[in-house]
């Protein structure tokens, strides 16, 4: 006679048990690649590329984004190496608006703190890229990418030369006519491109952190309509994130500091002085920071309803991701506030693009989770 069980254990049946196996077996008998190390290499490249979101964004604090006025994507990896290169490139930052209209007197000393900053942000870029290059030939060479990866990884190159061909694109609207800074609009896509890539990375890791049968069987389990809603999180967070970027743009974050009005009233003053009516939205710093506002309210709202939709999931992990974004939203909105009520200080716009960076990150693993929900048992559920 068997012995008793306890009514915590759980038991399946004996041809459940050999067909999982088999399942399992089949799967285990595929080539698995690399998997360790290619999401090793992923992190890597996670890390530089939050590193790069930080950089560009001092670049952008420290108005350094024009001090290179060429894109020399292989020869410009080179600084100045003598007095008379300085003096070349000076000569030619003196050629546009920003040191025309606003940097006039400028020395080289004060020219080349500048430089440096522009230098690096582009130096980090080529170095991302060298290690996306170096790491993917790797693999490909010694077949150790996992079946079904290489268009997944190779796509991540992709967007990376797309992002550094965008990022001259950007700018060069900053060289000529009578601007004094990049084109606000090709800022956010310059930055929303960057927190694309670093999704599309973190939700490989992710995928790459579990074994494939683990994620065949726990997709079956998947709670599809708070995927959907975590979905539509994550995509009001990113166009939050564009307009905040439209915001940077034009620093619109360092007047208005007074909250929750904007000088005295709900409204900005001159909301729609521009003309055509379009360019409000674009370079009204008021009607930037305006819509930036309201729409970080909505995205708040949405967020608690999307929280206590997770907090009815039937898996502990994903009710405790749901929480994790609830509380980082929190504090993201109340970093934004404080932001404002001091102009926009660098250290704090700054702590503010990395709180946008994380909960990006975080609302990914909650959504992640929805999808692949990771089973407890009965003990562990209680």
């Amino acid at each position: 006679m068997s012995g008793k069980r306890s009514i915590f254990e759980e038991v399946e049946s004996k041809e459940a048990v050999q067909a999982s196996a088999g399942a399992v077996g089949a799967i285990d008998r595929t080539r698995r690649g690399a998997r360790g190390a290619v999401r090793a290499w992923l992190a890597l490249l996670f890390v530089m590329v939050m590193a790069m979101i930080a950089v560009g964004g001092l670049t952008r604090l420290t108005d350094s984004g024009l001090s290179i006025t060429e894109w020399k994507p292989v020869t410009g990896a080179l600084p100045p190496m003598d007095e008379a290169s300085w003096m070349a490139e000076f000569e030619k930052y003196q050629q546009i608006p920003e040191y025309q209209l606003q940097n006039q007197g400028m020395t080289l000393p004060e020219f080349k703190s500048i430089y440096w900053w522009e230098w690096g942000h582009r130096q980090l870029g080529r170095t991302i890229g060298l290690v996306w290059a170096l790491g993917f030939l790797g693999f490909a060479v010694t077949r150790s990418i996992p079946p079904g990866w290489a268009g997944r990884l190779a796509f991540v190159g992709v967007l990376g030369g797309i992002q550094g061909a965008i990022g001259w694109w950007m700018v060069s609207s900053g060289l000529s006519g009578e601007m004094l800074d990049v084109a606000s609009y090709r800022l956010a896509t310059h930055l929303g491109i960057a927190f694309v890539i670093l999704g599309f990375i973190a939700w490989y890791m992710f995928e790459l952190g579990r074994e494939p049968r683990d994620l065949l069987q726990a997709r079956r389990g998947g709670e599809k309509k708070l995927f959907g809603l975590s979905t539509g999180l994550l995509h009001f967070a990113f166009l939050q994130i564009l307009l905040g970027a439209l915001v940077a743009g034009i620093d619109a974050g360092r007047n208005y500091p007074d909250w929750p009005l904007m000088a005295g009233s709900f409204t900005p003053p001159d909301m729609l002085s521009l003309e055509p009516v379009w360019r409000n939205f674009f370079e009204n710093d008021g009607t930037v920071q305006f819509v930036h506002r309201m729409s970080g309210y909505l995205l708040f709202i949405f967020g608690i309803v999307v929280f206590l939709k997770g907090r009815k999931s039937v898996y502990p992990k994903t009710r405790g991701a749901f929480t994790v974004v609830m509380s980082m939203l929190v504090l993201q909105m109340l970093l934004g506030i404080v932001t404002v009520m001091h102009s926009s200080p660098w250290y704090l716009a700054i702590l503010h693009q990395v709180g946008a960076v994380c909960l990006w990150v975080l609302i990914l693993r909650a959504r992640f989770m929805t999808r692949y929900p990771v089973a407890t048992s009965v003990r562990e559920g209680l």
